[in-house]
């Protein structure tokens, strides 16, 4: 079934149809959660409370993208978790490092070798996500992590192409800076002349 036809089905009730929605995009949801709180139980609680968000809003969804109103509840959960939290996420950089809370996405034709500096490589680019300025870490996500375009990202966020662009350029730049002053932590092949 189409996704169009999906989000009719359950806007008149159809929990079925919402169901199928939540299984196309719930990973999704996930993965921008995690990156942006960088807590596996966490983001499986943002991801619960966006779904839940949007089986109660999605009677008057009227959007064009139900994927960009979908990560747009998300990353407004994201934000609510870190206004309640604000003054209780004290850890440093060091522990950050050495904690290996990923998710673990094995591909069976990976060699053991390959998946460890994939580990490795992802426990560092997370912690440097982790470093950014709230809003330069989203556009980073959705744009370079998400894959979504300059367009799709400026209508999750709300703000203007131009806006988007800047901030992914600071992000980026910032995050480069980051794995610099890291580079010790990256997989050898992976470190960047200084």
């Amino acid at each position: 079934m189409d996704e169009q036809s999906l989000i009719l089905r359950s806007q008149a009730g159809d929990i079925e149809a919402f169901n199928e929605l939540v299984e196309q995009y719930q990973r999704l949801v996930y993965n921008v959660a995690y990156r942006m709180l960088g807590d596996a139980g966490i983001a499986e609680d943002i991801t619960q409370d966006t779904f839940l968000s949007a089986y109660r809003a999605i009677p008057r969804f009227k959007g064009s993208s139900i994927k960009g109103w979908l990560i747009r509840i998300a990353t407004n959960c994201c934000h609510d978790y870190f206004r309640r939290n604000r003054r209780s996420r004290s850890v440093s950089l060091e522990d950050l490092l050495m904690q290996t809370d990923l998710v673990d996405m094995t591909d069976k034709s990976e060699s053991p070798e390959d998946y460890a500096t994939r580990l490795e490589l992802g426990r560092v680019l997370n912690v440097g996500l982790a470093c950014l300025p709230e809003e330069q870490r989203l556009i980073v996500i959705l744009h370079d992590v998400q894959e979504l375009s300059y367009e799709e990202v400026a209508e999750v966020v709300g703000c203007s192409l131009g806006t988007v662009k800047s901030r992914l350029n600071r992000g980026r730049n910032r995050l480069k800076q980051f794995l610099r002053e890291k580079r010790e932590h990256l997989p050898p092949e992976f470190r960047l002349d200084r």
